[in-house]
C-alpha cells in the first residue's frame, strides 16, 4: 500500500513493530525467538547486543530482505508482506555496515539513490548535509572522479560519508543504520558523526550501535540477547539496572559504572 492506503486509527500506529517474530536462516538454528519491539514515529532507538545475535538480521527484515518464519513485522500498521516491495524500500531505508559502491563516478553512485532522477544541485545539497562536500571537492575530478568496485580507492570514512549522502537523497521516513565497526582516523570519525546526526534528525531510526556517542544520544536502547529483546530503556536507567546492558557497556568501553 501507499501511505494513503494505511487504515485510519484512533491513535497513530508505531512506525515499525516486530510482533512475536521468529527467524532462522535455512538449515540453521533460530536467530530471533519471539522477538517483539516497537519504534514510535520520530523515535531514535539504539540496538545493542553481542556479536552474532541477529542485530543486522533485524535491520534487513525491516526492508523485507528476508521474510519471517512466525510473527509479523508491521510498518505504519501494515504487514510488510502487504506492501509493494519498491514502495516499502522507499519508505524504510537501510544503510549497511559495509557500504556498497559500484565502479563509476561519485555522481553516478549518488544518482543511484534517486533512480537517476536527481539533479546536480540536489546531489550537492546532500553532500553538504552529509558533511562530505570538502572531501569530494578535493578529489582530482570532484563528482566525476571514477571509483573502483566497492570504492576501494576511497578510505573507510569517505565511503561512509558517501553512504550518508546517498541516504539523504533517498530520504526515507524510517531508517535502519548498521554502524561500521571498522576503525577510521579521528578526523574522518568527527566528519561521519556530524553527517550521521544530520541524517538521523527527525527520522524514525533503528541504529545498530557501536559508537558510545550514538548510544548515549538514543531516545531508547534495546538489548538483544539470544534472539530476544531482554532489556529496554535509557542509558542511565539500563546502567543502574546492572544487567546485560551494563555488562556489555563495561566490556566494550571499559569505563565501569559512573
Amino acid at each position: 500500500p501507499t501511505l494513503a492506503a494505511v487504515p485510519q486509527r484512533g491513535a497513530p500506529a508505531p512506525a515499525v513493530e516486530f510482533r512475536n517474530v521468529w527467524f532462522a536462516y535455512e538449515g540453521e538454528q533460530w536467530v530471533l525467538r519471539d522477538c517483539s519491539f516497537t519504534l514510535a514515529p520520530g523515535e531514535r532507538v539504539a540496538l545493542v547486543g553481542p556479536t552474532g545475535e541477529g542485530k543486522t538480521t533485524i535491520a534487513r527484515i525491516m526492508i523485507r530482505a528476508y521474510d519471517v518464519a512466525r510473527g509479523r513485522v508491521l510498518v505504519d500498521g501494515v504487514d510488510v508482506r502487504e506492501w509493494d516491495l519498491q514502495t516499502l524500500r522507499r519508505h524504510v531505508g537501510l544503510v549497511p555496515q559495509e557500504v556498497f559502491l559500484f565502479s563509476g563516478t561519485v555522481e553516478d553512485n549518488l544518482r543511484l539513490a534517486g533512480n537517476g532522477a536527481v539533479d546536480r544541485p540536489a546531489i550537492e545539497r546532500a553532500l553538504e548535509a552529509a558533511n562530505a562536500e570538502r572531501f569530494v571537492a578535493a578529489l582530482p575530478r570532484g563528482l566525476r572522479e571514477e571509483l573502483r568496485e566497492r570504492g576501494v580507492n576511497l578510505s573507510q570514512g569517505q565511503r561512509q560519508l558517501l553512504a550518508i549522502a546517498r541516504a539523504i537523497i533517498y530520504n526515507p521516513r524510517v531508517l535502519a543504520l548498521d554502524e561500521a565497526t571498522s576503525s577510521i582516523d579521528p578526523e574522518s570519525e568527527a566528519q561521519v558523526r556530524v553527517g550521521l546526526a544530520r541524517l538521523l534528525e527527525g527520522r524514525t531510526s533503528l541504529v545498530i550501535a557501536h559508537r558510545l556517542s550514538t548510544i548515549q544520544r538514543a531516545d531508547r536502547i534495546l538489548v538483544l540477547h539470544r534472539g530476544e529483546i531482554r532489556e529496554a530503556g535509557g542509558h542511565a536507567e539500563l546502567l543502574a539496572l546492572g544487567g546485560l546492558y551494563s555488562r556489555l557497556y563495561e566490556l566494550q568501553f571499559g569505563l565501569g559504572r559512573s
